[in-house]
């Protein structure tokens, strides 16, 4: 694939902030998620294509597309930023896991239940997400950011977990589809945005997703009952830069662009993520107001505590300790050691 950006060229004095007509600009090629999701409508691409360069008085510029607009695969997005085909891109951590088996750790099922808690997860991992990506990648990590809570969407009814025995569901990722086989499901890979044919022709019974990506996908037209319980985690988005590109900035060009991140992009999408799952179950049931459009009217399934605790016993007695085999002595010590702590959870070593 051809690279869309020109060569680099330097930036200065940006410590005592940009000049009003720059004389170089640095040119971003820039690929984003799913474009038809509300994390990119709201947050990513208005980033990249308006903040950015407004706040750089326009010493940076950023060409910016998505994966799924140039039909690329959502497991080739950070292999194409290690060959420098693009200088930023943005995708699912889960998608990644097959070149880094390692980064399923980033988004364990049923240990973050509110935005807070994913997000304390999240900054535990972040150290080990940042040589993960460094190592396996070239890429330099410039935000983690979330996903809404991944719920159940079944065609037909079920009334607790015991219900998605032998039914076929597609996961969100790598972890929870051993979840869910963990379970007695059968686990299906079915793209994402393929799941609303195979629920409709009856390829597959449930799928899990985002709760707001599944209402703003449609996914609610074709499924009829939702299962709140986090099966999926909250699929943490991770944006990189190749590292080649990141090294060849000035100091002053990578503070601005990262505290530029963290403050205008990371934050408010971290912010929008508290009050997530309320709105969008309003939405998919037509409980309450829905902020996004019209409300759908799916069954809402309440998970009782006895099967959130055989869930929580699944993840740690059979889930953890295969991804322990995955991913090696060494990567899960230091799981344990940062977010492990941080939600209470011990992976046995091998």
């Amino acid at each position: 694939m051809k690279k869309m950006v020109s060569s680099l060229l330097a930036v200065s004095a940006l410590g005592a902030g940009f000049a009003a007509t720059p004389a170089f600009a640095e040119e971003l090629s820039v690929v984003g998620s799913w474009s038809s999701l509300p994390l990119y409508k709201q947050y990513e691409s208005p980033f990249w294509t308006e903040t950015l360069p407004a706040d750089s008085n326009g010493e940076i510029t950023v060409q910016m597309t998505t994966h799924d607009q140039m039909g690329i695969g959502v497991g080739d997005v950070f292999r194409l930023v290690n060959d420098g085909v693009f200088d930023v891109a943005m995708t699912v951590g889960d998608y990644a896991v097959g070149d880094a088996p390692e980064l399923e750790g980033l988004d364990v099922p049923l240990v973050a239940n509110t935005a807070a808690e994913a997000k304390a997860m999240v900054e535990a991992a972040r150290p080990m997400v940042d040589d993960i990506f460094a190592e396996r990648f070239n890429s330099k990590v410039l935000a983690v950011a979330p996903y809404p809570p991944q719920v159940v969407f079944c065609a037909g009814e079920v009334n607790s977990l015991a219900d998605l025995k032998d039914k076929k569901v597609r996961g969100s990722g790598r972890m929870t589809t051993k979840f869910l086989e963990a379970l007695g499901a059968v686990g299906v890979n079915v793209a994402f945005s393929e799941v609303p044919g195979a629920l409709e022709r009856g390829v597959i019974d449930c799928a899990v997703t985002g709760a707001g990506s599944g209402y703003s996908a449609g996914w609610w037209e074709v499924s009829d009952h939702l299962m709140t319980i986090p099966l999926g985690g909250w699929d943490p988005v991770v944006t990189a830069m190749n590292m080649d590109k990141w090294n060849s900035l000035s100091s002053d060009m990578q503070s601005f662009i990262m505290d530029e991140v963290k403050t205008k992009f990371e934050a408010p999408a971290w912010a929008s993520a508290a009050d997530a799952l309320s709105n969008d179950v309003a939405c998919l049931t037509g409980s309450g107001a829905c902020p996004a459009g019209d409300p759908a009217s799916m069954t809402l399934v309440e998970v009782s505590d006895s099967d959130l605790a055989k869930a929580k016993e699944i993840l740690t007695s059979t889930v953890l300790p295969e991804w322990a085999e995955r991913a090696g002595n060494d990567w899960v010590a230091r799981w344990n050691d940062s977010v492990g702590k941080t939600v209470g959870v011990t992976v046995p070593l091998n």
